[in-house]
Formats: C-alpha cells, sequence, structure tokens
C-alpha cells in the first residue's frame, strides 16, 4: 500500500486506485462522469485537526469559521456545523446555506467589498444576530449604521484591515496588498474610529485580517497578524476578538510539499500564536472574552474531493499526445484560471510505460486544460481518472458554459456508502 498525497488516504492496493478502503471502481461503475465525490472522513479529519492545532498552540478559544466559498454543498457544511464549525460568508446565498444548513448566526462572520442593502439586512435582521460584519470601507460601515437605527438593533462589526503586506501566492488570490480591493489601511480605520456618530448603533467588535489564499510561507502571515495586533492596541477600544482570516495553502504538486517533518499547520498556528501572546496577551490588553478567529476554506475541504473523468478518446498530433476526457473547465476551473497543478491518477496501475500526455476537456477554449506535457501512464476510451484535491474552489466555480450540464455530486461515508448530494440539476 503506497500513500500518493498526505492527509487523503488515497493510494493504490492491487493496482487499483482506493480511498480509505473503498475501491474508487465502486464509484466508476455506477455514477456517469463527470462528477465530484467528497470523503467524509477525510473533511472532518481536517477540520479536527486544524482545531486541535489552534488548541495546542495555546490560541485563545479559537473558533473555525469555514469559509463557504471554497464549497457550499449543504451537506458538506452541515457536517462541520455539526462538528462545531462557524462560517466565513460573502454573499446573501452563503449566509441563507450557511443558516439552513445549521451553522449558528453568533457564528457567522460576514466578509466581503460588495454587501448589498438587502443583504445587510437580512443578516441583522436573523434571530440570534450574526458574530460580525467584517466591514470593508467606509461607506459600507455608515450603510451598516444606518440599517441598524432603521431596524432599532446593534449592529456587531469587526474592521477589515489591510495590512500592505505582499503575500508569497498567485496575484489573482492576494488580498491584502495596498493596491487590492480588499480592506481597510491603518490611515481610515484611525479616522472611522474617531466617527463618534457612526458608534451609536455599532458595536465594535474587533480586526480581521485576511491577507490572501493558497498561502505556503508564512512570512507575511506574521508581519499582517502583528501588525493587526499592535493596531488593535493604537485604537484604545475594547475589542472581543482578532479575526486572523483563512488563506492556508495545500501542497498540490510535488514541488509544494513540505520538507521531510515539517507540519505547515502547525508552523502557520506556531506564527498567529507567538504574535497574539506577545503583543496582545502578555500586555494584558484583551478583554476576559477575547478569542481568535478563523477562516479555513481550502485546508480543511481540498484534500476531501476529488473530480473525477472519463477518456473519450485520445490523439496524437505530431509529438504531441492528447487524452481527451468528458469533463471541462466549466466543471473544474482552477488548471485553466491559475495555471494550476493537480495529481491526476489513473484508477487502474498498469504496466504500460509512461509517456508525456496533455489532458484536455470538450469545452471550445485553449485552456480546457488539465495538465501539459504530463508524464502519465498511457489511458483508453473509457478508463477514468481521478483529478484529486479538487474539493475546494470545484464545483463552488463551475458554470453551464457551453451549455452543459453541472457535474453531479456524491459523499463517500465512512461505511463505504456513496450517496448523492448534489444540490442544483
Amino acid at each position: 500500500m503506497k500513500e500518493l498525497l498526505p492527509n487523503s488516504e488515497l493510494h493504490y492496493l492491487k493496482n487499483t486506485l482506493t480511498w480509505g478502503n473503498i475501491p474508487l471502481s465502486k464509484a466508476s461503475g455506477q455514477l456517469q462522469t463527470p462528477f465530484y465525490l467528497y470523503n467524509e472522513q477525510v473533511l472532518l479529519d481536517n477540520f479536527k485537526r486544524f482545531q486541535a492545532s489552534a488548541l495546542k498552540n495555546n490560541i485563545p478559544k479559537p473558533l473555525v469559521c469555514y469559509a463557504l466559498k471554497a464549497n457550499a454543498n449543504p451537506r458538506l457544511v452541515s457536517l462541520l456545523a455539526k462538528a462545531g464549525a462557524g462560517a466565513d460568508i460573502v454573499s446573501g446565498g452563503e449566509f441563507k446555506r450557511a443558516i439552513s444548513s445549521r451553522v449558528p448566526a453568533h457564528h457567522i462572520v460576514f466578509s466581503g467589498v460588495g454587501k448589498t442593502q438587502a443583504e445587510i439586512d437580512t443578516a441583522l435582521t436573523t434571530d440570534d444576530g450574526i458574530l460580525a460584519f467584517n466591514v470593508e470601507s467606509i461607506s459600507e460601515l455608515e450603510l451598516i449604521a444606518q440599517r441598524a437605527k432603521h431596524f432599532g438593533k446593534k449592529a456587531k462589526v469587526a474592521l477589515r484591515y489591510n495590512p500592505e503586506v505582499h503575500a508569497m501566492t498567485h496575484k489573482h488570490i492576494s488580498t491584502g496588498h495596498r493596491t487590492h480591493k480588499f480592506g481597510l489601511i491603518k490611515k481610515d480605520i484611525m479616522t472611522l474610529m474617531k466617527k463618534k456618530a457612526l458608534w451609536k448603533n455599532v458595536q465594535f467588535q474587533g480586526l480581521s485580517v485576511h491577507i490572501g489564499s493558497q498561502l505556503l510561507d508564512f512570512q507575511a502571515t506574521g508581519k499582517a497578524v502583528e501588525r493587526a495586533c499592535k493596531l488593535l492596541r493604537e485604537l484604545d477600544h475594547p475589542f472581543h476578538f482578532l479575526d486572523v482570516g483563512g488563506g492556508l495553502g495545500v501542497d498540490y504538486s510535488p514541488t509544494e510539499r513540505a520538507p521531510k517533518g515539517v507540519d505547515r499547520l502547525d508552523d502557520y498556528m506556531n506564527i498567529v500564536s507567538e504574535n497574539i501572546h506577545r503583543h496582545l496577551i502578555k500586555p494584558k490588553v484583551v478583554e476576559e472574552d477575547f478569542r481568535v478567529l478563523f477562516e479555513p476554506g481550502r485546508s480543511i475541504v481540498a484534500r476531501a474531493g476529488l473530480f473525477i473523468t472519463k477518456v473519450l478518446r485520445t490523439k496524437d498530433s505530431g509529438a504531441n499526445h492528447f487524452v481527451i476526457v468528458d469533463g471541462g473547465m466549466n466543471d473544474f476551473g482552477r488548471t485553466s484560471l491559475y495555471g494550476a497543478y493537480h495529481e491526476i491518477l489513473p484508477f487502474k496501475k498498469t504496466t504500460r510505460p509512461v509517456r508525456k500526455t496533455t489532458v484536455v476537456g470538450p469545452i471550445c477554449e485553449t485552456a480546457d486544460c488539465f495538465a501539459s506535457g504530463r508524464k502519465l501512464l498511457p489511458m483508453k476510451e473509457n478508463e477514468f481518472l481521478a483529478v484529486a484535491d479538487t474539493g475546494a474552489y470545484g464545483f463552488s466555480m463551475s458554470s453551464h458554459y457551453n451549455l452543459r450540464n453541472l457535474p453531479k455530486e456524491y459523499l463517500l461515508t465512512p461505511s463505504g456508502d456513496i450517496q448523492d448530494i448534489s444540490h442544483f440539476s
């Protein structure tokens, strides 16, 4: 038995790709491709590991608010809510999904630069009230204050701080630099805190900071958390939490793997904890109820998902060998949008010699490509491939482009059952 990917339980057993103890051929034999397959045990193990690392590193009262944008399948959100997760949301639709999936309202943080009045009203008037709006602009806070006054409410808010650091990640998912649309720079936060009229119907809860996604180097994370802690002290105002955001990366490719003996999750938690203890807890500037919020998405759900697709045909064009599959960039877009690397694994291991292969889908775009020049076992018509680590930003970014149906979603339970958890037709 050889493990292929860390924390995923994927391996070949008797030359058959197996997840946990379930051969994936069990799924391919009864389900129409392409589809997503999620592993319940991997999902919950990832969440519990995140929580356990926070506690091990002395993070005060950690609350893990799962980022629904990564994957908002109602069954998955419900499983996480039952395990104790809160929710990080960025739209009215995600708010409704979190509530219907039994995430307590007081464990929901509402992020995003473009909250509408209708979305603000919905979150304001929910029975229990949400934990906080993560406010991203002066005009947004003004609108929240107006609507809170209209409803006779006190809106709980955190100010999303843009720490003006450069995160080492893809430019499209970096969010904490001065040129990015997200958050408020220090000068604007200092100005806002002095506008006493705004705070009559608004309660300040703390700061939120999020510098980007798919972070594997935590130097910028340390700077961002340190700056947020120091800013909280400068504000000289009671606060109840620091939301350190999400962004913890996944080592999709062999070149991204952590060195042997290195636990990136533990390193990340250690950096967060060290700064909070040094700059807030030691100086004793926190309230008794102070806690730390996290907004992980990718690190919880990425490894819990596979995208399963079938070979339609192969094609040789000069020196180029193509494997054409029935899944496309409309189903899974990360490889096309970001040039992202994902392992591509045949269901059956054979003795055929590997060859340089480009795996493409049926969409009328050259970008519709899952791997280019990858050394893979030769594939035949009607054989199956698994695209690994696709639980995050897979189905949630899928579309009907080329008038194609959305892929179905299935859940592999710990008992080995495969359940249809699709929520769109």
